[in-house]
């Protein structure tokens, strides 16, 4: 199979507003890279708004455009996903469709990637334009503290936009995992990894599609899927606490056989109602992982897509790709809805 140069990989989820410019900022860049032998990939996980009647109408005037529709909402790293699993470039760069992460960096990457003969070139956020005070804050702190829980190094203030040569995603491809943390996982494969410092620019249009609860669900598929510090948290935590109650039942003993009084009903509630919830909490630790082993054991395709338009050369190694419509022609022959 002959590979293009370049596959440029883009999820996208209710970014109808920023297709036109996304398609025509990516495909100057590519091209500006590496001429005309490139592909682009462009993932619609089951929006809600126009995407899909855009992608299509994008892809039937651009025949380097591959437009891929996810039977549903999958989540943004699942898109991505299968994305990566169907391009077929000799590299590869990720990129969100908000147009936060320039395109026009593409150049550059690709020159940091030849000088330092590096297989991924990470960007690193210098600074990030157009976000909260609170977002701001709240990303720093988990990336900080995930580079203190996991047991893999994973670059502080990174997301997924990066290049890729191919071997390094043929490495990523081979991990199959439901729960995925990408930009985690990238990092845990290894090769030679070069940071690329850049400002974030501000969204282009539309709103965030990352509120606080995705977020949080990102949190903990990252941390449990690259440490086991929960489990290890846990079972300190029931270090401690046998430790505290031979201590209570020797101030209980010594207050029995010495007659004096022993604290009453407040502090005992005080103590059952501790425990307790630090039993929860144990349990609920235990619970995030006994989930994914039991999601992980269904072996269920990551990714179900539904329809594509255009050129694709990749295969469906990870995810599962259905027939195309077959619709029966006015003169008895087959047409095919999708290419």
């Amino acid at each position: 199979m002959s590979r293009p140069a370049l596959s440029v990989v883009i999820p996208c989820y209710n970014e109808a507003a920023c297709l036109d410019l996304l398609h025509s900022r990516v495909s100057a860049a590519a091209r500006a890279a590496v001429g005309e032998d490139y592909e682009i990939l462009l993932i619609n996980d089951g929006s809600k708004d126009d995407s899909w009647p855009v992608m299509r109408r994008l892809a039937a005037a651009d025949p380097r455009l591959v437009v891929i529709n996810l039977s549903r909402n999958h989540g943004h790293q699942l898109a991505l996903t299968a994305g990566l699993d169907l391009c077929s470039g000799a590299q590869i760069l990720i990129i969100d469709a908000d147009l936060q992460d320039p395109p026009e960096l593409l150049g550059d990457m690709r020159a940091a990637m030849i000088e330092a003969q590096a297989d991924v070139i990470y960007a690193v956020r210098r600074s990030r334009e157009g976000e909260t005070l609170f977002k701001k804050a709240t990303a720093a702190a988990f990336y900080r503290l995930l580079d203190r829980v996991t047991d893999t190094a994973i670059p502080l203030d990174t997301g997924d936009f990066r290049l890729m040569s191919r071997r390094a995603l043929d490495a990523f491809l081979a991990m199959p995992e439901q729960a995925r943390f990408i930009r985690g996982m990238v990092a845990w494969v290894g090769f030679k990894q070069v940071p690329f410092p850049y400002d974030r620019a501000e969204r282009h249009a539309g709103e965030t599609n990352y509120p606080l609860a995705k977020m949080i669900r990102l949190a903990l598929d990252a941390v449990t899927g690259f440490s086991t510090a929960p489990l290890r948290f846990a079972s300190h935590l029931g270090l401690a606490l046998t430790a505290a109650s031979l201590l209570l039942f020797l101030y209980i003993a010594v207050g029995f056989f010495s007659g004096s009084a022993v604290a009453g009903w407040t502090s005992t509630m005080l103590v059952v109602v501790l425990l307790g919830a630090f039993q929860m909490f144990v349990l609920g630790m235990i619970g995030e992982y006994l989930g994914r082993l039991y999601v992980e054991s269904k072996r269920r395709p990551l990714y179900l897509v539904a329809d594509v338009v255009g050129p694709v050369k990749g295969h469906a190694t990870l995810g599962f790709r259905a027939e195309p419509i077959v619709e029966a022609a006015p003169d008895g022959a087959a047409a095919v809805s999708e290419v």
